[in-house]
């Protein structure tokens, strides 16, 4: 297919955004020549392909006014209406007939808008101007005639082409005619490790050859490994995956134990990276690889005696947390698991002051007890999913459990703030651990999604982790999860 746009420049786009080279040349061809071009146009893909970045590459290359709408931006109808004529005004900032015009920012309805984008391009009567919507698929709160009221704009308003870039297109958008359209597929394994190998992460004490056949196995190993077996490879997945692996990768090259050139042996020294999937977890709140807090310290390390070793040498055992909260949403978190995991016929027992302390730490190993008198066999309470409970039983075993500790800390002459705060505070706290859904609704207040009070009577929950996610938080607020349950 040839194209109207100088070699030059067409070499430069390709040399810019690689493995994209058919689609600059049917954009071209459809939008950078002089020629007229299609009133609407789409382009379709999958994420991450490409799509907007060829398209803003494009624009920038050629003499024609353009404005792009990142719909995915902009909160409702209204707002997209908005920031379109705000962009497309903007673009018309350099012309004297677009600096008179004036026009209401405000767009209630499409017709509005139609309206007020003719009057901003009834002076354009040679060049074209093409409008680009980014994502509009994904726009928030859009009606079902948004899209079709958008590719209708060209009849009202002369020598105006519209650019929709799509995620997932409706089959219906392929049965209209006349409308052409510019697949970006996925890139492919070869395409994918052509990009990221580009751009490799710095090595020092390494020459360029050197760091650029590494990186190039390293990112073909990560690929293979733990990218294409776990989801869809996507380019910004890759990139990011191998930028989490590549320090731990090369600590032994920085380290002068290895040298670059040696992969074999760096492979096999970090194998271990390869084996587990820990680098593919993502969380929200924090992960192991976060900085370490003051008050959620990021490993314990305990130090313990080896009998198999006659000479009595320790070996360190690390137990880090994957939740790093403040103390008290960490301190509600470990509320919320005793009420749990604790039946309410022994809460006078376990959370009483006048109970003794022995009584509390008395615990339950066996994963099937068998009753002297019954004879009946029971399963432990450790081994049962949570169980609902109330919010004010739950404040309540928090009041137990910290509150205690708080004033014998103040006892001994230590300040106050350690706590929990005021009833407003904890309530405030315990709804961020219900939108991190480590606390979930269980039944009552609007359970079952049709609304309701969450703080109602009725209202119960129950956590959503287990207990070996809540003992780590346990012991950096100062708490030992074991000593509080049966």
């Amino acid at each position: 297919m040839g194209t109207l746009l100088p070699g030059e420049l067409l070499a430069s786009l390709n040399e810019s955004i690689r493995c994209r080279e058919l689609q600059i040349q049917q954009l071209a061809c459809l939008v950078a020549s002089h020629f007229p071009s299609p009133p609407n146009l789409v382009i379709h893909g999958t994420e991450a392909s490409g799509k907007t970045l060829t398209i803003n590459a494009l624009l920038r290359s050629i003499d024609h006014p353009s404005a792009v709408i990142p719909s995915r931006e902009c909160i409702t109808t209204r707002h997209l209406l908005e920031q379109t004529l705000i962009e497309v005004q903007r673009a018309l900032g350099d012309q004297e007939e677009a600096r008179q015009v004036e026009i209401d920012g405000r767009c209630e309805s499409i017709s509005a808008f139609a309206v007020q984008l003719q009057r901003l391009l009834q002076y354009r009567t040679k060049k074209k101007f093409i409008l680009v919507f980014d994502n509009i698929d994904r726009q928030r709160e859009a009606a079902p005639t948004l899209l079709p009221a958008l590719a209708r704009l060209h009849e009202t308003t002369p020598h105006l082409t519209t650019i929709f870039i799509l995620a997932t297109p409706r089959p219906s958008l392929f049965q209209t005619p006349g409308l052409p359209h510019i697949h970006f597929p996925p890139y492919t394994r070869s395409e994918l490790i052509s990009l990221v190998s580009a751009s490799p992460l710095p090595l020092p004490s390494c020459d360029p050859i050197s760091l650029s056949t590494l990186w190039t196995r390293f990112a073909t190993l990560t690929h293979d490994t733990l990218l294409r077996p776990a989801c869809t490879p996507t380019l910004p997945a890759l990139v990011t995956l191998c930028a989490r692996l590549w320090p731990a990768f090369t600590a032994p090259v920085l380290s002068g134990a290895y040298t670059a050139q040696e992969f074999p042996k760096l492979l096999l020294r970090n194998r271990h990276l390869f084996q587990s999937e820990d680098a593919l977890k993502e969380n929200i709140i924090g992960c192991a690889a976060a900085p370490q807090l003051p008050y959620l310290p990021h490993a314990t390390t305990t130090k313990a005696k080896n009998t198999n070793n006659p000479t009595g040498t320790t070996r360190t055992t690390t137990t880090t947390s994957l939740l790093h909260l403040a103390p008290l949403p960490a301190q509600l978190l470990v509320s919320a698991f005793l009420a749990s995991h604790t039946p309410p016929k022994h809460d006078t027992l376990l959370f009483s002051k006048h109970s003794p302390r022995g009584q509390r730490r008395r615990r339950n190993t066996n994963i099937i007890t068998t009753a002297k008198k019954t004879g009946k066999r029971k399963l432990t309470r450790a081994l049962l999913g949570p169980q609902p409970w109330t919010l004010e039983r739950m404040l309540a075993i928090h009041a137990a459990v910290f509150l205690a500790e708080e004033e014998k800390y103040e006892m001994r002459g230590g300040r106050g703030g350690r706590g929990a705060g005021g009833q407003g505070s904890t309530l405030t706290q315990f709804a961020t651990l219900v939108g991190l859904r480590l606390v979930v609704r269980a039944a009552g207040g609007g359970a079952s999604g049709g609304g309701g009070d969450p703080l109602a009577a009725d209202a119960k929950w129950k956590v959503n982790v287990d207990k070996g996610v809540v003992g780590p938080v346990g012991r950096g607020v100062g708490c030992v999860v074991d000593e509080w349950m049966l």
